[in-house]
């Protein structure tokens, strides 16, 4: 029997029931009541559990949303009410307030997203009072986002409220990290040849005078120290993060603006943010602030990677210190061998290339298999990246070390 994960997490809403052959009346009551939020009522869920008071009213604001609407053992209509939400933004409006009387935040997201998908309820999502009530995530952003060109002039500034909500709780969850985990990479990239002794790095002086190992003392004598640079305000490595802005990548896109603009902020890197579909779009001036970014791009459309790679490639002036991070699922709607070509070309003259087939808490979406194995040939393996892994993704290349792959990597 299958369950959608919002009606599982319903169930479980109570305290736990205990199970076994000793559970008394009580237990067995309150299993029956998980089983019937579960199913949905009707003849046909074999409970015999009538619903009251809170339980009743839960059980409507599901109905609505996975109810077949006919009372039928089917849907639910053993809650007294039929499915759908109506057609007006009012109607919705009071829907997602009750689910977020009723569930907890993560539960209404879900909800959320499967009213979307389940009731085409995007155009609604136009109007400013359902917005005003909707629970704002990463995939909501990416919604509107995806209808910014249709939205009316009434509806953007809440737009822009909501997208302003998670864009600070990000930056909020992410900034810390990834400035401290690229502040010590950075440091350590700047390698200084005559180190004071706090400052000496042992393990790359030690294999920088492997040669000089003398047997009969077993040691290493050092004619070469390698020591970790001093922090200054010099611009010490050049990032270019090309993003993708197709539909199927609208959370990536999200993540990569609010790290955009993270990096952005440090002194010692010079962060370029490019957009692209079957165009190119340059949002570094916008960098200051990832929702102007984030307004900036236009989801949806063709895919013409090579294009924005050939764009990044002509803006690039320190090859060896410059990192470039492709954020694509590689369907090319450009030229393919001329896409390689470039990601050859552009590691042959030093620059540290990553592949990010999503940079989401999703993982992988559907990609170009054959594109993903042909970089890997080349030394650019294509994987998924969530948002946690991301700092240390950056301070491997920054470092020119192996990047930590997740073992769930594709490519």
């Amino acid at each position: 029997m299958t369950t959608d994960t919002a009606t599982t997490d319903t169930a479980t809403t109570g305290p736990a029931a205990p199970t076994g052959a000793g559970a008394g009346p009580e237990a067995a009551a309150e299993r029956l009541r998980r089983w019937r939020l579960v199913l949905g009522g009707g003849s046909a869920d074999g409970t015999g559990c009538a619903l009251t008071g809170r339980d009743q009213a839960m059980d409507a604001t599901l109905a609505a949303l996975y109810g077949s609407g006919d009372g039928s053992a089917g849907g639910r209509g053993g809650s007294g009410r039929g499915a759908g939400l109506g057609a007006s933004a009012p109607s919705v409006a009071r829907w997602l307030g009750d689910i977020r009387t009723y569930f907890p935040s993560s539960v209404v997201q879900i909800m959320q997203r499967d009213a979307i998908d389940r009731l085409d309820l995007s155009a609604l999502l136009l109007e400013p009072e359902m917005l005003e009530a909707v629970e704002a995530d990463v995939h909501l952003v990416g919604t509107l986002l995806s209808l910014n060109r249709a939205m009316p002039e009434t509806t953007k500034e809440t737009a822009r409220a909501v997208v302003r909500k998670v864009v600070e709780k990000l930056e909020k969850q992410l900034a810390t990290r990834t400035r401290s985990t690229l502040t010590g990479a950075l440091d350590r990239s700047a390698r200084i040849s005559r180190p004071r002794h706090r400052d000496i790095d042992w393990d790359r002086t030690i294999r920088a005078n492997l040669k000089n190992y003398l047997p009969e003392y077993r040691t290493v004598v050092p004619e070469r120290l390698v020591g970790y640079g001093r922090a200054s305000r010099s611009v010490k490595k050049e990032v270019v993060l090309c993003i993708d802005q197709s539909g199927s990548m609208a959370a990536s896109v999200v993540y990569a603006s609010v790290f955009g603009a993270v990096l952005a902020s440090m002194r010692s890197l010079a962060t370029r943010l490019v957009v692209f579909d079957t165009a190119v779009v340059d949002l570094t001036d916008q960098l200051d602030d990832p929702v102007d970014v984030l307004f900036g791009t236009r989801l949806g459309g063709g895919t013409d990677i090579n294009r924005a790679l050939a764009y990044c490639q002509e803006r690039i002036t320190r090859p060896a210190d410059t990192v470039v991070v492709l954020i694509s699922d590689l369907y090319e709607g450009g030229i393919r061998d001329e896409m390689l070509k470039r990601v050859a070309a552009m590691k042959a003259a030093g620059v540290q290339f990553v592949a990010l087939l999503a940079l989401s808490d999703e993982g992988a979406p559907a990609y170009d298999r054959e594109h993903a194995a042909a970089l890997a040939e080349l030394g650019a393996p294509a994987f998924a990246c969530t948002p946690d892994l991301f700092p240390d993704i950056m301070a491997a290349a920054v470092e020119r070390r192996p990047l930590p792959i997740p073992d769930t990597a594709t490519g």
